[in-house]
């Protein structure tokens, strides 16, 4: 039976949608789905890019797990993320408190934290890798004009990854800030009159209220500062190399020392599916254990 021209154009409306979805859908299965799927898939093989592969079955992930520098590179990791996301959050939290109010005075001191966000990663890692020098870096210079001995911020084992996690807060909290900033803005007034009202104390009031009210935009700042700290690779590439004595080594760049220096694909792409299932549990987590603690009005 032939269709009438009114059923042709409802079935072209109908497929239209599909049609504007299909190239970024193309696009998202070739750069993001297919490189996800042949990681999984080289994780089973050992290849070195030269020979054929050769299949290993599960051999590559019970290397990982019996590797004492895997154990340290991922206890750096997370000393990494953990100091950095808690300082990061925190620190921009009582800065957003300090410069909530709109004045012209608070608009430039949010401008001025919030400039190191847009400086490229990679500048950043350069002007503190000069900063931080043992020998002629400005921070012990400071140290100096005040009687106290230099410190070695990048050639220390037990210093490296702390400067390393100096430098990222200092990287971030000018963005969190910013944000954290915005959603105190939204938060209606006639709360705190209320509260004001029934005389609550100030304690009450931050938890009860602003935290309550806020908790939306922690928790998009916790999930993003997590994943970021977890995906640290050029400031471990251009300050320490994962040095000294494999201290400030983090996942990411050991799966780019694996893959590109060492030539263990196989073993490299484990390690990224190791890391694309940590940070899959941890989301999962989050949204699960903290959905009854977020208010959205």
């Amino acid at each position: 039976m032939k269709k009438t021209n009114s059923e042709l154009k409802i079935e072209k409306q109908t497929a239209a949608p599909y049609l504007f979805i299909l190239v970024p859908f193309i696009l998202m299965a070739v750069f993001y789905l297919y490189p996800i799927f042949y990681m999984v898939y080289l994780s089973f093989f050992k290849w070195n890019m030269m020979k054929p592969k050769k299949f290993i079955g599960l051999h590559n992930y019970i290397q990982i797990f019996h590797d004492p520098d895997v154990w340290q590179i991922g206890r750096n990791t997370c000393y990494y993320m953990i100091f950095t996301v808690a300082f990061s959050l925190i620190l921009s939290l009582l800065l957003a408190l300090y410069l909530k109010e709109n004045t012209r005075t608070n608009r430039f001191i949010q401008s001025c934290i919030f400039s190191p966000y847009i400086i490229p990663l990679v500048s950043v890692a350069f002007i503190w890798t000069w900063i931080m020098d043992s020998d002629f870096g400005l921070l012990n210079y400071l140290l100096s004009c005040i009687g106290l001995k230099p410190v070695k911020w990048l050639n220390d084992p037990d210093m490296a990854l702390t400067s390393l996690v100096i430098v990222s807060v200092w990287k971030n909290i000018g963005y969190n800030t910013i944000i954290i900033s915005s959603a105190l803005a939204g938060i209606p007034k006639y709360l705190y009159e209320a509260a004001e009202l029934d005389e609550a104390n100030p304690v009450t009031v931050f938890f009860k209220i602003t935290i309550k009210m806020i908790s939306p935009t922690m928790f998009f700042l916790l999930l993003v500062n997590i994943i970021s700290a977890f995906k640290a690779f050029e400031i471990v590439q251009i300050m320490t190399l994962g040095g000294p004595q494999n201290s400030t080594n983090t996942i990411v760049y050991a799966i780019y020392q694996y893959g590109f220096k060492f030539y263990k694909i196989g073993f490299a792409s484990a390690l990224g599916v190791i890391l694309l299932i940590v940070i899959s549990i941890l989301t999962y987590l989050y949204f699960k254990l903290l959905k009854s603690n977020i208010h959205y009005q």
